[in-house]
């Protein structure tokens, strides 16, 4: 794994954006955040590796995988794309020694599994119950609440042959995990969120980036004073250059980086707030949506409030929901996410999809007057360091 130079690049594509059960037009949840060519994970239903087949996502580009919690439409796809990712197929004959068994660990860097309690658990019994080896190694950190046990796997089994001994219990400071991953470029931070079981938000933050050059500003006095006009690469990370005649030259002043949101199931995101203010990119569960002229499996008699207190009940959230948050974090861009399978996810070639489709996001305007975009398999946007935040294709 190579040391990250600046962010040239950062993609967000929706692998998945299904809630409970797919559809023939939405898979289960997963997105892959592309770091330039590196790729995270976020969630990993079932059949996320045909998405990533089917995408220009690179399986093997993969370096972490971040669970929010353990319900199968957000982690059943983890165990088979862990096995296609590190050579986890076919075994031997008796009498034939596997040579994965005896794995020298300390010569790859594992792929990095975070998520919730139990998730070292689920990953370490679905690969020994199903007789799966791996040919490279992997690890499991857990982001543990006070609730949690401080220690131990939640499992009795010992660890699996390919699993680094060295997963991490992370413990919250102040409600929070703070830089449960941090390099110089980028770094994650979590919260929980109320779901009906365990939920983890994860906030990715760009380090502060070099701020606007105006080389008009400086070459001059660089001419003057005969300075190599190498030192502009030195300006342009904000350092400060005193010239041969005393002249002080102070480079632009580092702008702050991107700030991507990526919330699980939930349907009182209040715990992460803090973390999550002024987001370029919130991305924000909307499962259900009371549509009555548009939805023909509207019940005659619901209403907003009734269809708003049965999501709430489930640990979801609607639009407005949706909207009200992203108002209150004072988020840039908006992106509705996880919909119930009556919602079809092609509303870029079907015209009544189309119109639900902004139905929805017509709701979360109620709350919410920035960008708002409904998210469909497959859809990828490019995080950009502008006012605007996002550019899609």
């Amino acid at each position: 794994m190579t040391a990250r130079r600046g962010l040239s690049s950062l993609n967000l594509t929706f692998l998945g954006t299904a809630s409970a059960q797919p559809s023939l037009t939405r898979n289960h949840s997963a997105l892959a955040l592309r770091l330039n060519s590196d790729v995270w994970l976020f969630d990993c239903g079932e059949a996320t590796q045909h998405q990533i087949q089917r995408s220009k996502v690179k399986m093997g580009k993969i370096e972490k995988i971040f669970i929010t919690h353990t319900h199968g439409d957000h982690i059943f796809g983890l165990l088979p794309l862990l096995a296609s990712m590190l050579n986890g197929a076919g075994g031997t004959a008796d009498g034939v020694e596997d040579p994965r068994l005896h794995m020298v660990q300390d010569l790859l860097d594992p792929i990095e599994i975070y998520g919730p309690f139990g998730t070292r658990a689920y990953v370490r019994n679905g690969l020994k119950y199903t007789h799966t080896l791996l040919g490279a190694p992997y690890v499991v950190h857990e982001l543990r609440l006070p609730s949690d046990p401080l220690d131990g796997d939640h499992t009795s089994l010992a660890l699996h042959a390919s699993e680094s001994p060295n997963g991490r219990n992370i413990l919250q400071t102040n409600g929070v995990w703070s830089d449960v991953y941090h390099d110089a470029i980028v770094s994650v931070s979590a919260a929980p969120i109320l779901h009906s079981v365990p939920c983890v938000g994860y906030v990715v933050t760009e380090a502060p980036i070099p701020g606007k050059m105006e080389p008009a500003k400086y070459i001059p006095h660089l001419k003057r004073t005969k300075t190599p006009m190498s030192v502009m690469s030195r300006l342009q990370q904000g350092e400060s250059i005193e010239l041969s005649d005393g002249t002080v030259l102070q480079g632009p002043l580092k702008r702050p980086g991107r700030k991507l949101v990526i919330l699980g199931d939930t349907y009182d995101p209040s715990p992460i707030a803090e973390l999550a203010s002024s987001a370029d990119l919130l991305i924000h569960e909307a499962t259900n949506a009371h549509l009555p002229a548009l939805d023909s499996h509207t019940k005659a008699e619901d209403t907003f409030e009734s269809v708003e207190a049965r999501t709430k009940s489930r640990g979801h959230s609607t639009p407005q929901m949706a909207g009200a948050f992203a108002a209150r974090i004072r988020a840039r861009h908006l992106v509705l996410n996880h919909f119930s399978a009556r919602y079809p996810g092609n509303d870029d070639v079907d015209p009544t999809a189309k119109t639900i489709m902004e139905g929805i996001a017509r709701l979360a305007e109620e709350h919410y007057s920035g960008k708002i975009t409904c998210a469909r398999d497959f859809m990828s946007f490019d995080v950009d360091v502008t006012t605007t935040g996002t550019s899609m294709k």
